[in-house]
């Protein structure tokens, strides 16, 4: 049994983590110091608020200083690395300033926004009324005129940017001040694009209205699976006051420590990251769409963040895509979005977004032989071993 287990993460190992394309938009890959801290001696150990834990001082002096320079990269009053998830962190939020039938507006799941917000998930767990922003397909975006009628017809007591599919910033400047006259208390989900905002090359959500962003660490912010919360004085105290013991025990400090390190990345190398993901797929987009794919929102300059979004009407065509490109050893999901952010982590620039499209191009349209393409993936993939964007190099 041992070594059936050791046997299928070698396997993975090898087979995502160097014969693979991973253009999944929410996956990411850490530096090799951050990974490693994950398995330091930290992954054993407990502290906890009221100091019940003896032994803690140097897991305390870590904890903060991940909130000092999380508050410097986000420019925000108030951090907290506590949130075991992204999806935790939207929870601490929503139960902090909600109350059973209130009414929530966020994207819907229809126009790409997260399940985890909607009836069926954290809405519905608090027993909030879920009102859809108003949203083109064609834009990708909130219709912003709509959305403040909206917002003054129903009054929200809890407005929430972001989405699971996010091409383009969301107008949080716009309607942000149309919120606060209603009444409502302003968020921003930013786990697709928390290194994009981190490395000044999206927007600012708590410069442009919003009273705190919130989400996961590790899609284009490049730290370990988990969660953040980054907010104004106000609301990340309040916040910061509830999540122990109600949200969260254990916080995981070997996970603190990764996300810490790679918060220092980011602040060192984030700029030149982000802007690099962001010209990959813009590069992606547009040489997919020249052979002829159904890439959305070419009338916008199809992209502004890591994700290129293919248009093959709803989950059963994209599944079949998506398998034909696993075949060939290029991982993408089912809606299909396809994101830069762990390729640009590796190195690859705008002439292997190129080649990628080719691949693509090769697997979906002409037909190829899987096992033709996969070779030249692994060629590609091989000459792209060694983590861009950190301390170590």
């Amino acid at each position: 049994m041992i070594e059936e287990i050791l046997s299928l993460v070698r396997k993975h190992e090898e087979w995502r983590g160097r014969k693979c394309l991973n253009l999944i938009p929410s996956e990411n890959v850490m530096s090799h110091a951050v990974r490693g801290l994950l398995s330091s001696e930290l992954a054993h150990r407990y502290t906890a608020r009221g100091r019940f834990y003896m032994g803690t001082r140097f897991i305390d002096d870590i904890e903060q200083c991940g909130e000092e320079i999380a508050k410097e990269v986000f420019g925000a009053e108030t951090a907290d690395l506590r949130p075991l998830s992204g999806h935790i962190a939207d929870l601490i939020f929503i139960a902090s300033f909600a109350k059973p039938n209130d009414v929530v507006m966020c994207v819907s799941p229809e126009d790409g926004g997260y399940p985890g917000m909607w009836k069926d998930g954290l809405a519905g767990l608090f027993s909030l009324r879920a009102v859809p922003f108003p949203f083109s397909k064609h834009d990708m975006n909130i219709r912003v005129e709509e959305a403040k009628e909206a917002i003054r017809r129903v009054k929200p007591k809890i407005v929430i940017f972001g989405a699971s599919l996010i091409t383009f910033p969301y107008p949080v400047k716009e309607l942000a001040e149309v919120a606060h006259e209603n009444g409502a208390r302003v968020g921003f989900d930013g786990s697709h694009v928390m290194g994009l905002i981190a490395g000044e090359h999206f927007q600012d959500p708590l410069k442009e209205g919003a009273s705190a962003l919130f989400g996961s660490t590790h899609k284009t912010l490049f730290g370990p699976q988990g969660g953040i919360i980054l907010a104004d004085r106000e609301h990340g105290e309040i916040m910061k006051a509830k999540i122990y013991p109600t949200f969260v025990d254990n916080a995981h400090w070997n996970r603190i420590a990764a996300l810490t390190l790679a918060l220092a990345e980011m602040k060192k190398f984030g700029n030149a990251y982000a802007d690099q993901v962001i010209s990959n797929a813009k590069t992606l987009a547009r040489a997919l769409y020249d052979h002829g794919f159904p890439v959305r929102c070419q009338h916008l300059g199809f992209t502004q963040s890591h994700q290129v979004l293919l248009d093959y009407g709803g989950f059963e065509l994209g599944r079949v895509i998506a398998e034909k490109l696993q075949d060939a050893n290029i991982i993408v999901d089912c809606v299909v979005r396809i994101g830069t952010c762990e390729v640009t982590r590796c190195g690859m620039k705008e002439r292997e977004m190129m080649e990628i499209a080719e691949l693509v191009k090769r697997t979906v349209m002409d037909n190829e032989p899987p096992e033709n393409v996969k070779k030249d993936v692994a060629r590609l993939c091989a000459d792209f071993q060694k983590i861009e964007y950190c301390f170590e190099n």
